[in-house]
């Protein structure tokens, strides 16, 4: 998922995209503990995504508390 993407999602939509990378995450580390994954890289890249949306959500606070 790209920065532009997620710029263009509203806060609710971030919300949920993030509890739905958390649940994602999740059953990566459940797969990879039972040598079930296929590619570990996933957990990687979720994880940088799940990053991206809390960057974003707290620059947009910070910009709605300095304006």
């Amino acid at each position: 998922m790209k920065a532009k993407e997620i710029r263009d999602m509203t806060i609710g939509e971030m919300g949920l995209k993030l509890e739905e990378l958390k649940k994602d995450l999740f059953n990566l580390r459940l797969q990879h503990a039972t040598n079930q994954l296929d590619n570990p890289i996933k957990i990687v890249d979720v994880k940088r995504d799940i990053a991206r949306i809390k960057t974003i959500i707290r620059e947009r606070e910070l910009s709605e508390q300095n304006p």
